[in-house]
């Protein structure tokens, strides 16, 4: 099943407003404060670990997701870590919350800690790998079926036959990452699709280019 940011070439979300470059990077004081904690939260759980911080968001319901906003999302998806890692109990926030506004309920002790054992072994998302890029500029691939979440791939390209543009540098996967089962870091390619073959013959015509592990890909 997609993650539920996969939308890529579904309908009814309607026209995408770009934004104004002259507007603030925070429309309210509590998104300043959402981003900074969502930043040390994730930090302090994960070492810095984007993907899972990323898998944390993809497992949003609809609600944390689309109705709260940008940074509401990112201080859901820490929230989601801090439970999931043991530092706070599931419904602490929530308990916090009441007693803020003048309920008094007893606010749920942490249970046992259980936060992931988990060091990089280098910094940032790039990393050596040996051995040569299975694929060169031109050669012809199709991307394979999604894998179960956590993964990159998106179910809009799934199937399909696109041509690699570029080579990029190796990065750690995300598929594994993501739940510390390792960087595995693989080779990522930038390939290119023919829109109207993701989305039908009365697509719009224009190429798409998408950056795709090693481990998506087969020779078509």
């Amino acid at each position: 099943m997609p993650a539920i940011a996969d939308l890529g070439g579904t309908d009814g979300w309607g026209p995408v407003h770009p934004p104004d470059p002259a507007e603030k990077v925070f429309d309210e004081a509590w998104e300043g404060r959402a981003f900074a904690l969502a930043v040390l939260g994730m930090g302090r759980i994960s070492g810095q670990n984007l993907d899972a911080f990323r898998y944390a968001l993809g497992r949003l319901d609809p609600h944390a997701y689309f109705e709260e906003g940008y940074y509401g999302r990112w201080l859901n998806a820490v929230e989601l870590m801090f439970v999931e890692s043991g530092i706070i109990a599931p419904d602490a926030v929530d308990a916090r919350a009441r007693n803020l506004s003048g309920e008094q309920v007893e606010e749920p002790p942490a249970p046992e800690l259980s936060k992931p054992d988990y060091a990089a072994t280098g910094p940032g998302s790039l990393r050596q790998v040996d051995g040569s890029p299975r694929f060169a500029v031109g050669d012809r691939v199709r991307a394979g079926e999604v894998p179960p979440a956590p993964t990159k791939l998106p179910e809009y390209v799934s199937g399909h036959v696109g041509v690699v543009e570029h080579v990029q540098p190796a990065h750690l996967l995300p598929d594994t990452h993501a739940v510390f089962r390792g960087e595995n870091p693989q080779h990522v390619y930038t390939v290119r699709f023919d829109s109207r073959d993701l989305y039908g013959a009365a697509a719009e015509p224009f190429a798409l280019t998408i950056e795709l592990f090693d481990s998506y890909l087969e020779p078509a």
